[in-house]
């Protein structure tokens, strides 16, 4: 699959560059510039969870967020979820990562959810645009709706 996204990319970087030099130079350019600002997030959570990883080990993820950890495990993962501050791009490989550690697909949905959803760390910048109730209001939804996903995502990998 990858191969053929790599391969329609070619092709239409191709015939972008024969139909405008300077703006597929200008497209590229800002491309870059884009991840090279992205790049230092991308390496330090990488390095975070390499790190957390390293310290825990397969049976201690098991046991906090694994299958058997249950509605434990999906507060915990849903509390660390809340309070951290991942982009996107970043936390979806970091949830295959400890899939394949050995986390359970409903806390690894409550993770992604809250992780998403509910900012704790983006609180006070979130209050300053709306008022202190909307923006505990929708924190609180949020959170409570990432263990609905999980519920629900625990339900689709049972009947599968």
């Amino acid at each position: 699959m990858n191969s053929i996204l790599y391969g329609v990319t070619a092709v239409l970087l191709l015939i972008s560059w024969m139909r405008d030099r300077e703006r597929t130079v200008k497209a590229l350019m800002k491309a870059w510039k884009a991840f090279e600002n992205i790049l230092p997030q991308i390496l330090i959570v990488l390095l975070l969870v390499g790190v957390l990883l390293t310290m825990l080990d397969a049976e201690t993820i098991v046991m906090i967020i694994g299958d058997s950890s249950g509605v434990f495990g999906v507060i915990a993962a849903a509390v660390v979820g809340s309070i951290t501050l991942i982009p996107g791009f970043v936390a979806f490989p970091t949830a295959s990562l400890l899939l394949s550690a050995g986390a359970g697909y409903m806390q690894i949905a409550a993770f992604i959810s809250t992780l998403m959803m509910v900012g704790i760390v983006t609180f006070p910048v979130e209050r300053a645009y709306f008022s202190r109730s909307l923006t505990l209001y929708r924190n609180a939804f949020a959170f409570l709706f990432s263990f609905l996903v999980a519920f629900v995502i625990a339900w689709v990998e049972a009947q599968s």
